[in-house]
């Protein structure tokens, strides 16, 4: 740190206090060793750092640092002092002797179990007083507790809380977050500003599995590799690194890192008391358990593979028909299928899904009869729960859903709010045909290719011809035409009108769906660019269906073109807490960095659903785009080249990113081959005009791109509501016709 700064403290403060040495620095503040020269005792001088300064309001930290100063507990470093010295900003506290936890750490690696759970407790105690007086730290970590004759003090209280006040963008502009990657909570990584103890208790339980294992329960590259792994994977479990930690101690940090906050501890004095538990204490079946499942695919059993689409689709009416217990969390439909064929042990799959028990079962289907087996498993020691055999006719299937349900329900001991004997599963068609039918379709549009798509449209049109007041077949139609326009695998006329019709169809019959709402607003946000309708459509889907993650991750998109990226952030949030291996949220959190220009943070969200899935095409997709706006060419093009390849040179718009590679890296002979074969293509399919000016652009010829996305406004291409953001366009803002368009698409 700069000798100015040590000398006009030490000259200014001289009636106060004897500046006597910097002792250490941090991202906020720089430390020195003074001595209060009224009571002649050595104290701790922290001194905000002049560029955070800057962003602040004097009034406000003096406030927060006040408030601060009024705890007085065993376990909290007192604050002495607080003002400002010219433009410096800083606070006064005991000169503690000792060290911080994260020296020991360092020096140690890791504490025996009786050290670190004393530790632990010090600091929840510290908490709970803290918490109960309305003071939140924010900001736990190692640094910030100080270890001294052995026991914990927790420092820096209010420190965060007045520095959050200089708002995100000042503290954006000065390189600085409110909390560190490493223990931050979930809803404090999404920026939401009603933080509360529970937060901290998160970070505890962090610095707690450190302490016991070594290392941070999240770690990576980066600190957005770190904060992508809080909405893509639980903790592992502390048992697989140490088995010296109590099994209460293992089960007490499993459920104060839990992803939702409602699931942790009420308040630290009660994280305080489970870690104090040292023998160990069998799950109780109304405990964790009660709370949490996830509904496997059912195996298909049958002779026939074809009736694997049966199998899947009992598996998601059973957990449609669960979401439905207000105190029941089950896991979204996209994550539970990640685990299909990959017969993993039920404790890893409770670990990764946060679930304390698991049902899987198995369907076979010969003519009208069936066989249905099902078997809930519990995740903390693998023994089964309950199990049952049903052989009933096929009309009866919507029945063995239920009475599976109100099997769980039993088992699990949860009380159900209302009538229980109004049915968890309400027969949507009379028709078991329309039903057999809209399984197919579903299975079909789950694979969200365009064979598959097609396909599944063709099913869901039966389904509707067998009960045209079907009204889950019509969102199957709506969600089928969204999705080929959205992927421009046929024109937008000719797939969003069509969403719309069967989107509204639905709603007419069933105002209450929430699929249908979501459904409308995607075709209202992509297809008729009407911000206001698409909005109030996706927050009606999310009050009529809170646990259907499909809502916010809609809802999310629209946000984020409109440039809400702390709104789109909270929202892409909720839809991954709802639905965490969900492969298209996780790469979407990517691509609205991407949009914002913050391509070194997008990587890691790209390459987490790549974990997950290698071949997953979008995430590959716009991980080469990314590359390309980053200028690393060398890497976007294999990127590119296995998504045409997974696409089986099928796709346009792959075929037109594979193109626009070439022509950044100068290969224009390539190119304009690949234009060549677009312009083939185009004699008997769509082709977007976008996709093609972005090539265009690439190859220098701006009067054509220009050209090219004018008509991509007049095909009512999707991809407009991309005109404000979209880096490929850049070459072409100030085009006056770019402005035009960008005023007639409101964005």
């Amino acid at each position: 740190m700069p000798a100015p700064m040590f000398d006009r403290l030490r000259d200014r403060l001289a009636d106060r206090y004897r500046v006597e040495e910097e002792i250490g620095s941090g991202g906020m503040a720089v430390v020195f060793a003074a001595r209060d020269v009224k009571l002649n005792r050595r104290v701790a001088l922290k001194v905000l750092r002049p560029e955070l300064t800057a962003s602040l309001g004097t009034e406000r930290f003096l406030r927060e640092i006040g408030l601060a100063a009024g705890l007085q507990h065993p376990h909290i470093v007192a604050v002495h002092d607080s003002g400002e010295c010219d433009e410096f900003l800083f606070y006064v506290m005991p000169l503690v002797e000792g060290e911080t936890l994260r020296a020991r750490l360092d020096r140690e690696k890791k504490l025996t179990p009786a050290d670190a759970i004393r530790i632990a407790r010090g600091v929840a105690a510290a908490l709970d007083y803290a918490h109960r007086r309305g003071i939140v730290h924010r900001d736990i970590k190692p640094e910030n507790i100080l270890i001294s004759e052995g026991e914990a003090l927790v420092a820096d209280f209010g420190i965060a809380k007045a520095v959050s006040g200089a708002g995100d963008q000042s503290l954006t502009q000065t390189g600085l977050a409110i909390g560190t990657p490493a223990y931050m909570s979930p809803e404090q990584i999404a920026g939401e500003t009603d933080i509360d103890g529970r937060s901290d208790i998160y970070a505890l339980a962090c610095v707690t599995y450190e302490m016991l294992s070594g290392e941070a329960p999240f770690t990576g590259a980066s600190a957005q590799a770190v904060m992508a792994k809080r909405f893509t994977q639980t903790a592992p479990s502390l048992r697989r690194v140490t088995a010296a930690a109590p099994d209460a101690v293992v089960q007490a940090l499993v459920r104060a890192m839990a992803g939702r906050r409602e699931d942790r501890f009420a308040t630290a004095g009660e994280f305080a008391a489970a870690l104090s538990l040292t023998t160990t204490t069998p799950p109780q079946p109304g405990a964790a358990m009660a709370k949490s499942i996830a509904v496997l695919p059912f195996a298909n059993m049958s002779t026939d593979p074809e009736n694997e689409y049966f199998s899947d689709g009992i598996s998601e009416e059973i957990i449609n028909a669960l979401t439905k217990l207000p105190m029941l969390r089950v896991a979204a439909r996209t994550s539970a299928f990640a685990f299909k064929g990959k017969n993993e042990d039920v404790r890893v799959i409770g670990e990764r899904l946060n679930v304390g028990a698991v049902l899987e079962g198995s369907v076979r289907r010969a003519g009208t009869r069936l066989r249905i087996t099902a078997q809930l498993i519990g995740v903390s020691d693998g023994y089964h729960l309950w199990s049952e055999v049903y052989d009933r006719e096929l009309h009866d299937v919507f029945a063995i859903q239920d009475e599976i349900a109100r099997a769980i329900v039993d088992t699990l001991k949860i009380k159900l709010l209302g009538d229980p004997a109004v049915a968890l599963v309400e027969k949507p068609t009379e028709s078991v045909d329309a039903y057999a039918l809209y399984l197919k379709g579903r299975y079909n549009w789950a694979k969200r290719t365009e064979p598959a798509l097609k396909k599944g449209i063709e099913y869901f049109e039966q389904a509707v011809e067998k009960d045209p007041g079907y009204a889950l077949a019509h969102v199957g139609l709506a969600d089928s035409y969204n999705i080929l326009g959205f992927q421009d695998l046929i024109a937008p006329r000719d797939a969003f009108p069509r969403a719309h019709a069967a989107a509204r169809h639905a709603m007419e019959m069933d105002p209450t769906l929430a699929a249908a709402h979501a459904a409308e607003g995607y075709a209202l946000l992509y297809y008729d660019w009407d911000w206001e309708a698409a909005e109030h459509e996706f927050k009606r889907a999310m009050e009529l269906g809170p646990r259907y993650p499909t809502a916010p991750f809609y809802y999310s998109n629209l946000l984020q073109f409109q440039g809400r990226i702390d709104e789109a952030f909270v929202n892409y949030t909720r839809a991954l807490e709802l639905d965490p291996l969900a492969l298209i949220v996780i790469a979407a959190v990517g691509q609205m960095k991407h949009l914002s220009r913050r391509f070194e943070e997008a990587i890691p969200h790209y390459k987490a659903a790549l974990d997950l899935d290698a071949d997953f095409l979008f995430a590959r997709f716009w991980l080469g785009m990314n590359y390309a706006a980053m200028g690393r060419l060398d890497e976007a093009l294999p990127e590119i080249e296995r998504c045409v390849a997974l696409t089986q040179r099928s796709h346009p718009t792959m075929l037109a990113a594979l193109a626009r590679v070439h022509a950044l890296a100068g290969r224009t002979k390539e190119a304009r081959a690949l234009l060549a074969e677009l312009a083939q293509a185009a004699n008997h399919r769509f082709i977007s005009s976008f996709e093609l000016a972005t090539v265009h652009s690439a190859l220098g010829d701006q009067a054509r791109a220009m050209t090219l996305v004018e008509q991509a406004y007049e095909e009512k291409s999707h991809s407009m509501c991309l005109l404000a953001q979209d880096p490929r366009l850049d070459a072409l803002r100030n085009d006056p016709r770019f402005v035009a368009l960008r005023a007639k698409v409101r964005i």
